[in-house]
């Protein structure tokens, strides 16, 4: 069939790769250091990339292509977290693309994945077409919505991510132990993902935070003994999560309705990684509050430096 769909001047791409992101079928990959299409079934011809491109690099065509395959998107998009969901359904909502996003809601609700918060349809265009029955009839609660006539999805207000504190012994953020042998689980709450954190939980008070990336503990066989014990985890990636801004107004937050004692934070080597120490330097700036800030960073080979 002839279809819309991204087409890449090969000359013009530098592999700078900002148009990935902007993909969150995973239409793009970078190979061989040009931006290449990789599959004509995960590009919907949309271009979302083309505005982050900043040699002019991407466009849109017309051409013969295999049709676009939302279930098949929904599988490749449902294994990379709820960020990229979010931005999924909010792409598609922001082109008014309904139909393909009634198939996304669709393909969550029957494979139990939870719905993100997103800014859906509706609330985009409150001049829809009449008559049109969209997936946000008959939500459930704030934040998370579902078509009608199904029942209330069962992850609704997940408890997997209610506050919890973790018993350790000792109570303090203490010397760096070597790692030796076999090592203990040294984390002390739950959740730990920015983005699940309750900016009032009592764990918080009086607290030493580690302050990750969150490829940092598959990197560094230390991370517990070394870095964890006896304090509270916080981990997020500010190169894949979409909500920067989000992230510095909780964990200021965080900083302003807790006595935090001391931070210690972790990122990887790579350039990106570092916008870790950028969070927590922001957070502190809007929270107006001065902390002792530790900053280490690990190697992909797994040492510190």
């Amino acid at each position: 069939m002839k279809r819309k769909i991204i087409s890449i001047d090969e000359k013009k791409c530098t592999g700078c790769g900002q148009c990935i992101p902007d993909c969150p079928e995973g239409a793009l990959q970078l190979i061989d250091g040009k931006a290449r299409l990789v599959s004509d079934l995960f590009c919907d011809g949309l271009g979302a990339c083309i505005g982050t491109c900043p040699e002019g690099a991407i466009s849109v065509v017309e051409r013969v292509a295999v049709p676009y395959d939302e279930e098949i998107v929904m599988k490749n998009i449902a294994k990379q977290g709820a960020s990229v969901i979010k931005a999924h359904l909010e792409h598609l909502a922001a082109h008014g693309q309904t139909a393909f996003y009634n198939q996304a809601i669709e393909y969550l609700i029957e494979n139990d994945i939870l719905i993100p918060d997103h800014t859906a349809p509706e609330r985009r265009n409150a001049s829809a077409s009449a008559g049109m029955v969209h997936p946000m009839a008959g939500r459930t609660g704030e934040g998370v919505c579902h078509p009608e006539p199904h029942a209330p999805h069962p992850f609704d207000g997940c408890p997997g991510s209610a506050a919890r504190s973790i018993p350790r012994n000792g109570n303090r953020a203490g010397p760096r132990q070597p790692v030796g042998g076999k090592t203990s689980s040294e984390l002390r709450q739950w959740p730990v993902q920015l983005a699940l954190l309750n900016p009032a939980a009592p764990y918080f008070d009086n607290a030493d935070l580690l302050i990750s990336a969150d490829c940092v503990p598959f990197a560094y066989p230390g991370f517990h003994a070394e870095f964890l014990k006896g304090r509270i985890l916080i981990i997020f990636c500010p190169k894949l999560d979409s909500d920067i801004d989000g992230y510095i107004e909780k964990l200021a937050e965080i900083l302003t309705q807790h006595t935090i004692r001391s931070i210690i934070v972790l990122h990887m080597e790579v350039p990106c990684c570092s916008g870790v120490r950028y969070v927590v330097d922001r957070a502190l700036v809007r929270a107006g509050v001065t902390v002792p800030v530790e900053e280490k960073t690990v190697t992909i080979e797994g040492k510190v430096v």
